[in-house]
């Protein structure tokens, strides 16, 4: 099965899947005239205003708390082990490319939040909303099955990458502390650790979306900041090697046999772990992010879609990137040609700040995938209740549960490569219809830039003037904003 699973896996992360991830990224760019970069000053404001998660109106989640559930899901073990992976197997260039990948994977974000808020539903007192409601009623309902088919990998990534594999780096963590302290992991040990993390996921999804944004609301930035405040003083005790790390990244984008003494065979192996570890990374083009996002209770859609970009430039931009200049600085040998995995980032750590900072890292890790479970299994609520109703979600959760509990004790190699494989064929219709509503896109920019004054920057984007609010600010909830039919008669708008 593992052999069978390689080659698909090997298939749909392959070239096309890539070019297809990076196309639309630069296709929505050109589209909204670079919106990522247009809007980023107004999205770092409207972050640090949403950061005591301050609501616009009832109903739903607060917009910080659905950008921390998002976070949850998408900052974890590879913002620690992938970039080490990345380094070593593309040798420095292959962050470079991360980079661009994430620049570009910031409008994508911001289009996936934009259009899930924009074509959510409400249902008691929730916002139920991501790219299975964006392809049913943006698309029409004759797409309505794409939805369901999206939904169904959802379900089935949300027990795989979201709660499989995290629970058993939560598990591997706690047993390296253990060890560290002189300890024997056993059999009966990592059970009962299972079980208690199977509670705390039983009694925090049962919960809801609100229970969930509250928790990961507390959890991510203290995981977050904590990791950041320590890369800082690594960087700041190698101030030194700062200048020779960046010189080796920009360098090795494009030459890597000079950085890494030709140990990396060429520039096409740094260009596709780079983005590929980037798109592992962000989540950029999966769509679930959506699902977090369509829950706050916003007054515009592209109110969320900046704090969805943001989400992309702390993942990949910051977190990444701290992660990447602690090991170039460190002076720990980079084994390139191999993927070096976590240890690199905790021989890098321990080489600045002594051994004592690898229960630091175990820490994060557990921290970080934890936060993961939680936001994955929002996700997965969200995908069984638009395939079987709400009655499903009772028993998704007691099944997410007992995976929890399953894994502890158990090898996920097989379930990582299922759970990634059909991550990768979640892309694909997520990112089809991301191009094909891109006018619906164009005019809820026009339409918000009107309503704040912004400047279009760069002539209009809609041609079709909308003559109405695409949200209802005092109820909080989408009014069918108005979209083009270019086929209707008379050309006129519908809802």
């Amino acid at each position: 099965m593992a052999e069978i699973l390689d080659k698909i896996y090997t298939v749909v992360w392959g070239v096309p899947a890539l070019v297809l991830i990076l196309g639309v990224g630069i296709y929505l760019s050109i589209r909204t005239s670079f919106a990522q970069v247009r809007f980023f000053p107004r999205a770092i404001r409207l972050f640090f205003r949403r950061l005591f998660g301050k609501r616009e109106c009832g109903g739903g989640v607060s917009p910080f708390q659905a950008l921390c559930t998002a976070l949850a899901a998408t900052v974890g073990t590879g913002n620690l082990a992938g970039v080490a992976g990345a380094l070593a197997i593309g040798g420095p260039g292959a962050i470079f490319w991360m980079w661009i990948c994430g620049i570009l994977g910031m409008v994508t974000k911001f289009a996936e939040a934009v259009l899930s808020v924009r074509y959510r539903e409400k249902h008691g007192g929730e916002f139920y909303g991501g790219p299975m409601y964006v392809m049913r009623k943006g698309l029409g309902r004759r797409w309505a099955w794409l939805g369901a088919v999206y939904s169904f990998f959802g379900v089935v990534a949300a027990f795989g990458v979201g709660n499989a594999t995290q629970i058993n780096a939560v598990i591997t963590g706690i047993n390296d502390c253990i060890l560290a302290v002189g300890g024997t992991p056993d059999y009966l040990g990592n059970l009962i650790m299972g079980a208690i993390l199977a509670l705390l996921i039983f009694l925090l999804l049962s919960g809801g979306a609100g229970r969930i944004g509250k928790v990961t609301e507390l959890l991510v930035p203290i995981a977050a900041v904590s990791y950041l405040l320590l890369g800082a003083v690594v960087l700041i005790l190698r101030a030194n090697a700062l200048p020779s790390a960046f010189r080796a990244i920009l360098s090795g984008a494009f030459s890597p046999q000079g950085v890494t003494g030709g140990l990396v065979g060429s520039f096409m192996t740094t260009l596709r772990i780079g983005v590929s570890r980037g798109v592992f990374t962000n989540e950029a083009g999966m769509g679930t992010a959506g699902i977090a996002h369509a829950g706050a209770s916003v007054a515009h859609p592209v109110e969320q879609g900046l704090l969805g970009a943001i989400e992309v430039f702390l993942d990949t931009i910051v977190i990444c990137t701290m992660t990447a200049l602690v090991i170039l600085c460190s002076g720990v040998p980079v084994p390139y040609g191999s993927d070096a995995g976590l240890s690199l980032t905790a021989d890098s750590f321990s080489a600045v700040t002594g051994d004592w900072v690898r229960f630091f890292i175990a820490a994060s890790v557990c921290l970080f995938a934890f936060a993961t479970v939680l936001g994955w299994g929002l996700y997965g609520i969200r995908c069984a209740q638009y395939l079987f109703g709400n009655y499903a979600t009772k028993g998704f959760i007691i099944l997410q549960s007992g995976v929890a509990l399953f894994t502890a004790v158990a090898d996920t190699e097989t379930v990582w490569l299922l759970a990634e494989t059909i991550n990768g064929l979640m892309t694909i219709p997520n990112l089809i219809t991301l191009a094909a509503l891109t006018p619906e896109l164009r005019c809820l920019i026009i339409d918000y830039e009107r309503k704040t004054g912004t400047s279009a920057g760069g002539g209009t984007l809609c041609k079709f003037p909308l003559t109405q609010t695409a949200v209802n600010p005092r109820l909080c909830e989408n009014s069918t904003p108005l979209r083009w039919q270019p086929k209707s008669r008379g050309r006129r708008f519908t809802t």
